[in-house]
């Protein structure tokens, strides 16, 4: 049996907390969706800045944070709403348009700190990963089905490991897998790093899970909805916590706002801004959060919508 710790883990405080709800603006009486739930912290903080008729459509793909966040929202009776999905399904839970979207990118606290989850080598656990329980498909039946080069592949453009090959021979040799903890050791002794401050696994269980759970393809369409619902004036937030993401989020932000993009003779932009970013730069959770260790690889980028 895997020790169960959730009540405690949904109570971490959320990375960059004050940064972010000053970054979206909120108002009060307005309408924000956050579309990772997690322990409901960053809509707790949106619901009391938005008082007293703000309203926050909740969107989480774990049914276990979506208890836990209904729990610790109940006192704002019918101010928030929670559903349960895919950010990237925002558009269906949302009628209208709204003030503000957060989105908190990756694994949440919970996820991280539940060895039943399957998502850390720290405590040993299933081979699972998945953050919507009811998908069929866990890690440990991706690592099943891959072949290698499959495998390597993920390894290296997800997780970004030099080392993916070997990897991933060794993991395709070892299978079937059913615990995190000789998932992990297989990966060490594979990659054969030795004076690494990371775990040496740290890189391709990111990679396995953002497979898993289909993560860039849910952010890229996610961003696409988001700029649509967005009102003019209305702030969408996200905060990430890796370079791959960062670099979507980045990217579809410039190009949002024109920046970089095709110029006509004039050299006004041939597909013209509806918006501008806010913090060009982001905002660094190490520098900013430096007390909150979740933060420490997170950045925030913010954009405003003008049309």
């Amino acid at each position: 049996m895997y020790a169960s710790n959730m009540n405690q883990s949904f109570h971490h405080i959320p990375v960059l907390l004050p940064q972010t709800i000053s970054a979206l603006n909120v108002k009060p009486n307005g309408r924000y969706v956050d579309g990772t739930l997690g322990g409901g912290g960053h809509s707790e903080a949106i619901l009391e800045a938005s008082s007293p008729n703000g309203s926050v459509i909740c969107i989480d793909r774990d049914q276990q944070a979506i208890q836990a966040a209904t729990e610790r929202l109940s006192r704002f009776g019918d101010r928030f709403t929670v559903h349960h999905g895919s950010f990237s399904q925002m558009a269906s839970f949302v009628e209208g348009s709204v003030d503000g979207i957060l989105l908190d990118l990756g694994v949440s606290s919970h996820q991280l700190d539940e060895p039943t989850r399957g998502f850390s080598f720290s405590n040993d656990g299933p081979v699972d990963m998945r953050m919507n329980q009811q998908q069929e498909k866990t890690a440990a039946m991706l690592l099943d089905e891959l072949t290698e080069e499959q495998l390597a592949n993920i390894l290296y453009q997800y997780g970004q490991e030099p080392r993916s090959r070997r990897i991933a021979r060794k993991i395709v040799e070892g299978r079937p897998w059913t615990s995190t903890k000789k998932l992990a050791d297989c990966i060490r002794r594979a990659s054969g790093y030795k004076n690494s401050k990371k775990h040496p696994a740290t890189k391709s269980f990111q990679a396995i899970r953002i497979a898993v759970n289909d993560e860039l393809n849910q952010l890229h369409q996610a961003l696409n909805t988001a700029f649509a619902l967005l009102k003019k004036g209305g702030r969408m937030a996200i905060i990430s916590f890796h370079s791959i993401e960062d670099k979507i989020v980045k990217q579809s932000f410039r190009t949002a706002a024109a920046i970089g993009t095709p110029r006509d003779a004039y050299g006004h932009p041939i597909v013209a801004p509806i918006g501008r970013q806010i913090f060009p730069k982001g905002i660094d959770g190490k520098k900013n959060d430096p007390t909150n260790p979740r933060a420490r690889s997170a950045r925030l980028r913010v954009f405003e919508k003008t049309t």
